[in-house]
């Protein structure tokens, strides 16, 4: 791979299983529906809960600025931050160039469940 992740090298044991969430995950802020979508990406990391990454198209940009906040993981890569319109700061993440084991995430956004009101995965 040419953009391995060190994480992976460094401890082999690790794991971080993405897929298709097959549900509906919505992110509420003040009682408005900010994201929903049926295309979420499922990424389960030890013992953390779920993330749920979704699409671009699924959420409403025009609510999110993007922030001068970064952060690095040495499993999925760097991290780009939005914060959410008359809303908390650095409340959304993203995966712009991940590497390449976590291909899945790339471009994708997830959202900080203390910083919002819900974060809602159902059947419907």
């Amino acid at each position: 791979m040419a953009n391995s992740a060190p994480g992976f090298k460094k401890h082999p044991r690790s794991h971080i299983v993405t897929r298709r969430a097959d549900k509906r995950v919505r992110v509420i802020v003040n009682g408005e529906a900010i994201a929903d979508s049926r295309a979420a990406i499922e990424l389960k990391e030890g013992k953390y809960p779920a993330a749920y990454y979704l699409p671009r198209q699924d959420v409403k940009m025009e609510r999110l600025a993007r922030t001068s906040h970064t952060t690095h993981c040495p499993f999925k890569g760097d991290a780009s931050y939005y914060s959410i319109a008359n809303g908390p700061e650095n409340a959304v993440w993203s995966y712009e160039q991940p590497y390449d084991e976590m291909a899945d995430i790339k471009d994708l956004l997830a959202f900080y469940p203390d910083k919002v009101d819900a974060i809602t995965v159902s059947d419907d």
